[in-house]
């Protein structure tokens, strides 16, 4: 059996390596550019393919051309799947799969460190100390064990980060329409506005749909608290960012760290040194002291990228021995 796999870093060629020496019969093939109309010819001649990237796939062609080279499956070594057409998928025969656990404990500790980070006012210091300032004004801090941490989306990812302020002696609420019962000493579950107004810190954790689509705009910055700590680590397009801008400029709430964020694809994982990024909202947001700006990078530890790998690959065995995956999101 052969596979393609797009858009292959070298960190994931080790964990390709060995999942081939587990499993002789399959041959896999890796290359670096992302699937698309003018791509997807590279498949012919797989039997299973396999994806990586923040390039969505809106075009009938790609999915018409792989149901011809005979490919039943199109698998994403992600946990987001909004870049797929499911609908134009379906039609087509394809089995859509991604991987909706590779390691929600680097989602979450990246979460504590952000939190760490704006907490301390450690942006605000450095700033300070570049120009010679060592002051303590406004730096006065509050421990995490005296707040109220503010969950959107208690899934995998969500109630890893419960677990983790839980521990820290911090209050935990969460928002989600599933109450799970595993987590009830761990959190309490409210609504959204609760959430909102409530918590010191609002961090979110739920997939791109068209009802989470800038579910985080100008009328719920307002509800929080002056002094809130507002993160993002799940998708870019949950938040609307000039309102995100426009909250900090505003004072309405105290300091932000984004992971992900509209209009991320041409920037993630480029080196754009001496470049312009034309992005005049995440420009803003770089210049701030009081906000932490990282490249999507939430999910990325040795461990992650492992599991990504192994999980995909596994589930293109899986539905190339005519089985259906635990994993299948059509």
């Amino acid at each position: 059996m052969k596979i393609l796999m797009y858009t292959v870093r070298p960190d994931e060629q080790g964990p390709i390596n060995e999942w081939v020496k587990q499993h002789p019969d399959y041959h896999i093939d890796t290359n670096t550019v992302p699937l698309n109309a003018d791509t997807v010819d590279l498949a012919k001649g797989y039997d299973g393919v396999v994806i990586l990237q923040h390039a969505s796939i809106p075009d009938p062609i790609v999915y018409q051309k792989l149901r011809e080279f005979g490919i039943k499956q199109l698998s994403l070594r992600s946990t987001g799947y909004e870049i797929i057409d499911l609908a134009e998928a379906t039609k087509n025969g394809l089995a859509v799969t991604n991987v909706p656990g590779y390691s929600p404990r680097s989602v979450s500790e990246l979460v504590l460190a952000d939190v760490m980070y704006l907490l301390r006012h450690l942006g605000e210091v450095r700033e300070r100390e570049q120009h010679g300032d060592f002051r303590w004004t406004n730096t006065e801090a509050k421990e995490i064990h005296t707040l109220t941490v503010g969950i959107i989306g208690a899934g995998k990812i969500g109630s890893a980060v419960a677990r983790i302020f839980r521990a820290l002696g911090a209050t935990v609420i969460a928002a989600d329409p599933i109450h799970r019962p595993d987590l009830n000493d761990t959190l309490t579950y409210v609504d959204h506005e609760t959430v909102y107004k409530t918590a010191d810190i609002v961090t979110m954790h739920t997939p791109l749909t068209d009802e989470t689509h800038h579910m985080i705009n100008a009328k719920v910055f307002k509800e929080m608290k002056s002094t809130a700590i507002f993160i993002n680590a799940s998708r870019g397009p949950v938040v609307k960012t000039e309102d995100l801008v426009d909250a900090l400029d505003n004072k309405e709430i105290a300091a932000a760290a984004i992971d992900t964020f509209e209009g991320e694809t041409p920037i993630v994982n480029h080196d754009l040194t001496g470049k312009p990024i034309h992005n005049d909202n995440l420009e803003k947001l770089l210049a701030m002291p009081n906000v932490n700006v990282s490249p999507h990078i939430g999910f990325y530890t040795e461990v992650a990228v492992q599991n990504m790998v192994e999980i995909t690959l596994n589930d293109v065995e899986t539905i190339l021995q005519g089985k259906t995956s635990l994993h299948q999101v059509n």
